[in-house]
């Protein structure tokens, strides 16, 4: 037996989710030869309506509206240590990677 037969549905949710990962993955290798120049733009918008559907899922959550005046500061202080660890760590692979070429940074 599989393991979807033994899963919640919640465990479920999980194994579809990965399996559309690896399959755009198996698909990405397959096709990495071919010229896709369009794929960004479509990859854009497709990322934007991502977005927008999660705003308004967001607002029409009345928990979370009216939650928001309480995350304030805690949000604010995770999201610049978050924006400000990426940017370091980003910076340093990049400094890594050309030292290692030769090539100055």
């Amino acid at each position: 037996m599989g393991a979807l037969f033994f899963a919640t549905p919640n465990n479920r949710n999980m194994f579809i989710i990965i399996g559309l990962m690896l399959t755009g993955m198996l698909l990405g290798y397959l096709l990495r030869k071919r010229n896709l120049r369009e794929i960004h733009k479509v990859i854009t918008v497709l990322i934007w309506l991502l977005l927008f559907t999660l705003g308004i899922e967001v607002g029409g959550n009345e928990q979370i509206i009216k939650g928001l005046h309480t995350l304030g500061l805690e949000a604010l202080i995770l999201t610049i240590g978050g924006t400000l660890g990426s940017v370091i760590a980003a910076w340093a692979l990049w400094k890594a990677l050309y030292k290692r070429k030769g090539g100055q940074a």
